[in-house]
């Protein structure tokens, strides 16, 4: 008989969604078995279904063994405790990339409020923005740090790890706006997109026909779109 796979991840849309894409790329990026529950923004949030599967409101929410764990970094800190090399296997490694990891959830707030997370999307801001420049420019530093302490091509060293699913959202990001970077920065970006996951979640987005109008809507009031690869509504 087929076993029960060990982890069911509760996401929202891939277009839409940069707190689903952490746990998601993580996990698929080292191999672990999981399922996944998708559920649409919108009306779909306030189903009985889904508070049943996400009872905060909020996705990512991991279901293991009859416990239930939200937050994208409480999500890889539990997996860090089942699985190796989920962080960095050097400390001073793994203790920058905690922190840098840190930053970025709970900082850049220009940054997630200019640039709204549409992956499928190519757009151009209506106009400049210094507070997103400064909070590019802090981007930069972190990555420029992570790059010349570990050696790259990853942030923590030579193996992708936690930090770079956590800033894999701002990769999209920076693809969708046009966002320009240093060479060694932009090199970094590019290899994360071109990671078979990144593109799967890409292609995922691509083909994601749902819109929601408060998401469509932040985009707009920011940029101008001038492509769009989604299927049509």
């Amino acid at each position: 008989m087929p076993t029960t796979k060990h982890y069911t991840l509760v996401l929202g849309n891939p277009h839409y969604s940069s707190w689903s894409l952490r746990p998601w790329l993580l996990m698929s990026y080292l191999g672990m078995d999981f399922d996944v529950r998708w559920f649409n923004f919108g009306p779909a949030f306030s189903t009985l279904a889904f508070h049943e599967m996400a009872p905060a409101g909020h996705v990512p929410v991991l279901h293991t063994r009859g416990q239930i764990i939200w937050d994208s970094l409480a999500i890889v800190e539990y997996l860090a405790e089942q699985h190796p090399g989920v962080w960095p296997i050097d400390p001073i490694a793994r203790a920058w990339a905690r922190s840098a990891s840190a930053e970025m959830h709970a900082n850049f707030s220009s940054l997630r409020t200019l640039c709204p997370f549409a992956v499928a999307l190519r757009a151009q801001h209506h106009r400049q923005d210094m507070r997103l420049h400064g909070e590019l420019e802090r981007l930069q530093t972190l990555w420029q740090e992570g790059l010349n302490r570990f050696g790259g091509p990853f942030l923590g060293g030579e193996r992708f790890s936690a930090v770079d699913a956590f800033y894999a959202p701002v990769v999209f990001r920076l693809q969708t706006y046009g966002l320009k970077l240093d060479p060694a920065c932009q090199r970094y970006a590019d290899s994360l997109l071109a990671l078979p996951a990144m593109q799967h979640w890409h292609q995922m987005a691509c083909e994601d026909s749902w819109r929601d109008p408060d998401h469509e809507a932040e985009v707009l009031h920011v940029a101008d779109i001038h492509l769009d690869l989604r299927q049509p509504a």
